[in-house]
Formats: structure tokens, sequence, C-alpha cells
């Protein structure tokens, strides 16, 4: 007589076959995987991650989107490899956490690499369930924001973890100007995999625990001799001033969270939609007579172009983007009558707001995202030419300078430019000036518009003259007649290169009623493939 085996006794239906589990059952492996998922690569190496001062890429997930808004895509994915002992080391979700949440209501796609399974290191599975959610990203019109943590490729994986990484910068590419990309840099991003981030619109890093770079310091010791730290290599500070990689560098992983979520604030979901309005509580006529005495008399000394730019728009909230790169020019964003606008203006008080490769770059790269993503364009401009010199003539300046002239005049948003002192020779033209498209153009009375500055024009036209005079009185009067007659804004404005010279005082409103004007404008470029931006 055969032996008989009886069912375990926890079956709710004794009648099951073999191997089938009961409803209960079912949801209970569930619940032991979901948290299997959750768990990452254990409670020791979340420790370790803790430790180390970063959070882990869930808790960035649920500091980044709205609460109980993140649904995750693909935690149960596994790697498939069989060779080195991975059979051995699975993980659910394999390395890398990816799915939707909302930030303020609306729609992002999220991926956040873990760097406690596997180092963050990205292999064949890994980079799929990336390529998933950046090909929903782009058919769904929405945001896509990954947090890097990763030692790179997966080695054991060999050409298909590099195969991964290419899958992924094709998507970066073809998206871009489609829906805005947010890459934030929580740790290690080396090698091959910088390239990803490098294509998205914006990049953030933390302080002391963010590296990027293409070969690390032991590589370069070894092939260079030369040595040099992680954070003297790649860091934050490194990317975010020297390098300008980086657009945003903060001291914590919350404060950078932080800021990523008010830069999506002011962001369409997509290159079809406008950008989100706020309802603003600040006066449209809201009139301030502190600009009417902000320009100093001397026409060499400076003033800081933040003040006029914070006294101006909604509230005084300016967004600034790349604040410690090239800081004789400003970019970021800010709001004008509760709508989105991207500011670009001088600073003065650097360089004496003069353009040079590294601001002409910041600059280009600004423009043409407001341009892709229908953010009008504000212009405040004080600059008395292009950076003089030896390093900045054999460095390229003139195709660097070029790039930024290309965006302004690419550009088919409103564009609207205020001269608040001086506009001289290309950088004149290149500055959102009427003859390169530019909507509405307005000079400040103390706006000096002309080839040159008096003192150098006067050089050049009576050169002669001065030295048979011999009296500093004559080169005083030249200089003198010279700006009377050309450094000022009216002649301009004769020639209706300048739509109204204004009061300081009336900068906002003016604004603001020619943003109405020209929110709805329509400006075509020539039918082509692309343009050939001077590279």
């Amino acid at each position: 007589m055969g032996k008989t085996t009886k069912r375990p006794t926890s079956r709710i239906r004794p009648d099951l076959p073999e191997g089938v589990l009961s409803q209960r059952e079912a949801l209970e492996k569930l619940d032991r995987m979901t948290e299997q998922a959750r768990a990452g690569g254990g409670a020791d190496r979340v420790e370790k991650q803790h430790q180390s001062g970063k959070l882990t890429a869930r808790e960035r997930i649920d500091l980044l989107c709205d609460d109980g808004s993140f649904e995750e895509i693909d935690a149960f994915v596994q790697h498939n490899v069989h060779e080195y002992g991975l059979q051995e080391k699975k993980y659910l979700g394999d390395g890398v956490v990816t799915g939707v949440g909302k930030v303020y209501g609306r729609p992002v796609y999220v991926f956040a690499q873990d760097f406690t399974v596997f180092g963050g290191s990205l292999g064949e599975r890994y980079g799929q369930k990336i390529v998933k959610i950046m090909d929903q990203a782009a058919k769904n019109g929405c945001p896509i924001i990954g947090f890097n943590d990763s030692g790179g490729a997966r080695i054991q994986e060999g050409v298909a973890s590099l195969g991964a990484y290419a899958d992924i910068f094709l998507r970066n590419t073809l998206s871009s100007g489609v829906i805005p990309q947010i890459s934030a840099i929580m740790g290690p991003c080396a090698g091959g995999a910088v390239y990803s981030p490098a294509i998205t619109d914006f990049v953030f890093m933390v302080e002391g625990s963010s590296h990027m770079f293409v070969t690390g310091p032991q590589v370069i010791k070894s092939v260079t001799h030369e040595e040099i730290s992680m954070d003297g290599l790649g860091g934050a500070s490194v990317h975010g001033e020297i390098s300008g990689v980086s657009h945003f560098t903060h001291d914590s992983e919350p404060e950078s969270i932080a800021a990523i979520k008010k830069l999506l604030s002011f962001l369409p979901q997509n290159n079809l939609e406008p950008p989100p309005f706020i309802e603003p509580d600040d006066d449209p006529n809201r009139e301030d007579e502190r600009l009417d005495r902000i320009i100093p008399d001397h026409p060499e000394k400076p003033y800081n172009m933040l003040d006029v730019i914070e006294t101006i728009v909604d509230d005084g909230d300016f967004f600034e983007v790349h604040k410690n790169y090239a800081q004789n020019l400003i970019v970021g964003f800010a709001r004008l009558g509760g709508h989105s606008v991207g500011i670009v203006a001088q600073q003065p008080a650097v360089l004496a707001g003069c353009l040079d490769i590294n601001s002409s770059l910041k600059g280009a790269r600004f423009v043409r995202f407001c341009d892709a993503f229908n953010i009008p364009l504000v212009t405040f401009e004080d600059v008395p030419g292009f950076l003089p010199g030896v390093n900045q003539e054999h460095g390229g300046i003139i195709k660097h300078g070029a790039k930024l002239l290309y965006a302004y005049c690419e550009a088919t948003v409103p564009k609207l430019c205020v001269i608040t002192r001086k506009a001289y020779g290309g950088a004149y033209c290149v500055m959102s000036s009427k003859h390169i498209r530019s909507d509405v153009n307005y000079a400040w009375p103390t706006a000096e518009i002309a080839v040159m500055g008096a003192e150098g024009a006067v050089n050049i036209l009576y050169g002669k003259e001065i030295a048979a005079a011999k009296d500093p009185d004559t080169r005083r009067q030249l200089v003198a007649d010279y700006r009377e007659r050309f450094s000022n804004p009216y002649d301009a404005a004769a020639r209706g290169y300048i739509d109204a010279v204004i009061r300081p005082r009336e900068t906002r409103k003016k604004l603001i009623r020619a943003l109405e004007v020209t929110r709805h404008k329509r400006d075509t470029n020539p039918p082509r493939k692309h343009g050939n931006i001077p590279l």
C-alpha cells in the first residue's frame, strides 16, 4: 500500500493541486517579495549608505514625489547573468528603482540608482528598466528625473552593460527639447555613465558626496602621473565653478531635491505645453523708485544686476541657474505677472559684465533650453563687449561667442530686452537686439548704445589731433562730445532699434504688458533638418 502525504495545513482549500497557492498564500508571497524589493541590498548596506551621508534610492524618491503618489515599475526585475557567481546573487529590482510619481500634482518619471545593490552598477536588465520609463516619459510628455549613484558598468555583464548605456544615451538625445530631463548626481558617476547627465538639461550635485569624471584619480595617476583627490578631480565645486557641467550645487541631498522641485515649478511638462501659470500676489503695476537710483553716475562703477532683477520679478523670487559658473553672466528663472520667464543678464560686478568663452556657453545653453520649452526670454543688458585677451582668442571666443548669437537668433519664443547701461559693439548685436528678432526692446535713460566706449572711440577717431594739440582739455572735450552724440539711447531710438526709453521704476509693468502682447506670437525658422550651430 502506497504512502500518503498530507497537504500543508495552511491551505484554505485542501483540494488544490500541488504547487498551486491559495489566494492568501499568493498575497503573502506578493507582500514578501515587495518587502524584499524595498530592502535593496539589505539593512547592513543601507546603514553603510546612511553613514556615508547619503540617502537611499527610495528615500530620495520619497522626498521628491508628493506623498503616496509614486507608483513603482519593474520592482521584481532581476539580472540574467550566470557567470562569476552572480547567479547566486540576485536582488529584486536589480539595483535601480523606477516608476512614476507626482511633483506638485504633476506627473514625473523617476529612476533612482541603488548603491546598496552591486554598488549601483548598471547591467542589461537594469538598463532596460531605465529605458522603459524614458520611453514612457517621452510618449506621455512628462519630465524625467534621474538620481545617479553608481559605480559604473557592471563588469560581469561585459558588452551588454555598455549596450545598456548606449540605449540610455539615445533616449536622452531623442528626448532633448521634447521633455525636461534632470540629473541628480548623489554619489559616484564615472566613465561612460557621465554622458547621460551631460546630455540632460540640468545637473544637480551635492558637496562632499557627488563625483563625476571620465577617468578616476588612480587612472590619471598611472597615465599622466598627476595626483589628485576625487573632490579635486570631479567634485561638486569643480563642476559647479570650473567645468560648468553642474548647474546647481547644494550642501545636502534634501536641499538639492527641494531645488529640483522648485525648478520643475517653472517648467512645462513638455515642448507642446506652456509653462505653468501661478496667480501672482505681486501687483503687476508695482513701481520701485530705487531702480531710478541704482545705476552709478560714473560709467565705470559697478553695481549688482541681481538687485535689478529681484526688484522687478514677482515677489523678488529669482531662481538662479549656474550661479557659481561664469558669474559675469546671470541666467535663471522667475515669474512676471505669474508667467514663467527665463532671464539672461550681465553682471557688471564681475569682469565689468564682459562676455567671454564660459559666459557665452552658459548663456547659449540656457537660451536654447528656454526656446525649446516655450519660456519667454527677458534680457537685462549692460555689456561693454567681449573680453579681450590672448587666452580668449586662442580659446575660441569667436566660435563660442557665435553660439550665444546663434541661440538668440534661432529662438522664436517672446524675447524682451532692457538695456540698463552699456551696449557696445558686437555684444550689443548678440544680446537680444532688435536686429536678431527681439520683440520688445527698452532702454533706460542711462543706456549707452555705441560701437565702443567714448574713450576708445576718441583715441581711434582723433588720435592724431590729440597728439598734435598736446592739450588734455582737447581730449576731454572730444570724449564729452562723443558721449553726447553716441553714448545714449536716443540715436538708437531714433532709428527704431529701441521701442521706448523708459524710467527704470516702470520696468516691471512695461515687461508684464509686453509679455501679455507677445505671449501668443508666431515666429518660425526656415524648414530644415537642423541648423549647424558652431560647436
